[in-house]
């Protein structure tokens, strides 16, 4: 495209409009765990480790979770340490050595003394995998104390202790079982909550603390295989780390530096993700989480897969689509861990089908896939069709029937996510098909225009008004028994299962940012606002939130020119992460009475959402857009650190871009490139990064200014463009 007529077309793209009711918020929260859960637990194992070792809150390591069938709380072991005396210990802090390092350090005070948990997991040649603990007895003063360390094993199973060699053994049931080994000795005694083991008081000092390795193998390996590592903890200790310097969170050629925080959350994230992968049945599966959430969840593995391709980890991205693909039934419908009645999945496995084909640029996998897109889309069809003639609210508008809605909509209900997400899927096969010459699913297309006018009418007609003077689309139909609860606080919330919705604005780009749907929206997330993030929108119906739906919101945001509501979500959404970047999928707001802990922990579509949204704030792709520094503001510039990214895959190509500081923060000055690949049908920039940058000029591409945006030729694969202070 020449000059002219890109100068001529550029006018398409108006400015984002100011259709949103709610003014700028307040300016966002400092990044400093201000709201993390008090109820925590970390992972400090290896990636696509099959041990998913947790440490908890006071440093105890938890062992045994049963996949779904066990409550949150439940382990069949637990190991904690503590120290003798008349007082408690109490917790000081828990950290991480480095976001990259999952070596977890929890430290409690005593009076006289503060004691150390160091928890970290080996895989040492000759031993195999084992978990490790070095505990520390370390004085407040100068003066030399006396400590009896004692160690307490909850668990059902028959325990069994014997010393040799100088080692003592504890061993918890039988046959190659996880145990605990260590050096010291110590007597046992039952203390009605689990076996005590204390140990010999030992002296410490603050040159020479008092010091216990333990040692739980995680293979049933005997006492001979880990028996020299009990005599250098150091030597273990130093090797963890060796390991994770060696790790890295980027892969492919994909190179990424974000400010401060930002980037200490993208590091752990990245970890947290690949901690949780693990090979099933001989498909690396990339799971939600260690406990509770130890599987394949369809959603969740939309973005998790997504945040695989951004990393860089393209060959485990496309194994992960084969793992979920590998779950669709006879009758077409794709289905894991969240059920049958979750009749998205079927949908949103064709969406992170084209998603997945957009970012590597390679629709092979596409075009052998398409008997089974095909058969997933009349299975869509069929299940709409034999409907029709049920008598529900669904089947009158057309819809699909009903379902199970996720996100504190549980049962099977007259709901709108279902379709949401089906549609979102199949509009973007439909559309992929078309531009790549895919034949054969124009019935993709069909099902998308015959849904899309059910759900237009339906929503017309079920449209509510808020008591804050807006109207917005509740997910939960009218038709639903619970809207009429004899007690109000049984009701259904009105922000609850919106998920669905934020999903269907960005990334499924359904709507018009004008919309009264997504007016609606964007309000009803703004009054539901506390802790800086939408509360009760999840299954902790009152004083609860779910900490990553918040995620999805700021991502709403960010895709509707709300940069300052973006910015302030997203903060809200790190804060409520643990001081070990983990979240729990819901905790209760600060004060409540009347709410708990639901999920697991750590929860990593939380992880992925943040991994996207860092993205995203430098790129974002809408539609057939590409929206750079959309997230950049004052903040992101305050402390004067670059943002680069290499290699980064778009549907658009793979991108690089470099905003960096030049004159001590003067001039701002942004670099990009766009490799070989589809041109996006605009490119802008804001033309104001926050308060106190403007944009002053463009090289290398034609631009033209349109209201607060610039408008960068999109033709253009290289350009460069300055931003300056108070201009």
């Amino acid at each position: 495209m020449d000059r002219r007529n890109f100068l001529k077309t550029a006018g398409s793209v108006a400015a984002v409009p100011q259709v949103y009711a709610a003014g700028s918020p307040a300016e966002a929260a400092a990044i400093d765990f201000r709201y993390a859960p008090l109820n925590t637990q970390t992972a400090y194992c290896l990636p696509d480790d099959h041990a998913k070792s947790l440490v908890g809150e006071r440093g105890e390591l938890r062992y045994g979770h049963s996949p779904r069938t066990r409550p949150l709380y439940y382990f069949t072991e637990v190991v904690e340490f503590g120290l003798l005396g008349m007082e408690s210990n109490k917790l000081i802090s828990q950290t991480l050595e480095s976001p990259g390092t999952p070596i977890v350090r929890t430290r409690f005070e005593r009076p006289e003394a503060y004691l150390d948990l160091i928890a970290f997991a080996s895989n040492e040649p000759g031993e195999g995998r084992v978990d490790n603990v070095i505990l520390e007895v370390r004085p407040k003063s100068a003066r030399r104390l006396r400590a009896a360390t004692q160690v307490r094993i909850q668990t059902a199973k028959e325990l069994s202790m014997r010393s040799e060699g100088g080692a003592t053994q504890i061993r918890i049931g039988t046959g190659g079982a996880l145990f605990l080994a260590t050096h010291a000795a110590c007597r046992a005694g039952n203390d009605g909550r689990g076996l005590v083991l204390t140990f010999n008081t030992g002296v410490t000092s603050g040159e020479v603390p008092q010091r216990i390795l333990f040692r739980l193998p995680q293979e049933g390996q005997d006492m001979e295989k880990i028996r020299a590592g009990l005599d250098a903890p150091d030597r273990l200790l130093e090797s963890a780390r060796e390991y994770w310097r060696n790790w890295s969170a980027f892969a492919g050629g994909v190179e990424w530096r974000m400010s401060g925080r930002y980037h200490e959350f993208l590091i752990a994230c990245a970890r947290n993700i690949q901690q949780a992968r693990e090979m099933r049945d001989g498909k690396l599966t990339f799971q939600v989480g260690p406990t509770v959430y130890r599987g394949l969840w369809i959603v969740d593995g939309h973005f998790l897969l997504e945040s695989a391709r951004y990393l860089g980890y393209d060959r485990e991205a496309q194994q992960g689509l084969e793992t979920t693909w590998s779950q669709q039934d006879a009758d077409g419908g794709i289905y894991a861990g969240a059920g049958r009645a979750h009749l998205k999945d079927t949908g949103i496995a064709i969406f992170t089908l084209v998603r997945q084909a957009e970012l590597a640029q390679d629709w092979s996998y596409m075009r052998r896939m398409q008997p089974n897109i095909l058969r997933a889309v009349r299975c869509l069809r069929n299940l709409r069709d034999k409907n029709l003639t049920a008598n529900n609210a669904c089947a009158r508008y057309g819809l699909l029937p009903p379902g199970m809605g996720d996100g504190g909509l549980g049962g099977v209900r007259e709901e709108f996510t279902n379709t949401l997400w089906v549609m979102a899927g199949l509009r973007a096969v439909a559309d992929a098909a078309s531009k790549q010459g895919i034949g054969g699913l124009e019935e993709a297309g069909a099902l998308y225009t015959e849904l899309r006018a059910a759900f237009e009418k339906a929503a017309r007609e079920e449209m509510r008004a808020h008591p804050a003077g807006f109207t917005y689309l509740p997910m939960l139909m009218k038709s639903d028994p619970g809207w009429s609860a004899p007690d109000e606080w049984d009701r259904p919330r009105p922000q609850c299962g919106q998920w669905a919705l934020s999903h269907a604005i960005y990334p499924g780009v359904l709507f018009d940012k004008a919309d009264p749907i997504v007016r609606g929206h964007v309000a009803l997330m703004q009054e539901a606002t506390q802790e800086d993030v939408p509360a009760e929108t999840g299954w902790i119906y009152h004083q609860g939130l779910w900490t990553y739906n918040a995620a999805f919101v700021a991502h709403m945001y960010l895709w509707a020119g709300l940069s300052d509501w973006a910015r302030l979500t997203f903060h809200g959404f790190l804060n409520h992460a643990s001081p070990t970047y983990v979240w729990r999928e819901e905790q209760p707001l600060r004060g409540s009475l009347v709410s708990n802990y639901v999920g697991d922990m750590p929860h990593n579509w939380a992880s992925a959402e943040c991994v996207l949204y860092l993205r995203h704030v430098l790129a974002l792709e809408d539609g057939t857009r590409l929206r750079l520094l959309e997230g950049i503001g004052d903040f992101e510039t305050a402390a004067s650190e670059p943002y680069t990214i290499a290699n980064s895959p778009t549907r658009f190509g793979r991108i690089a871009m470099a905003l960096e500081p030049e004159g001590r923060g003067k001039v701002w000055r942004l670099r990009f490139t766009r490799s070989r690949g589809p041109a996006p049908s605009h490119v802008t920039l804001p033309a104001r990064l926050g308060k106190r940058l403007s944009f002053s000029q463009l090289s290398g591409a034609s631009f033209q200014r349109e209201g607060d945006r610039i408008l960068v030729s999109p033709d253009a694969a290289s350009w460069s463009a300055a931003y300056t202070l108070g201009a």
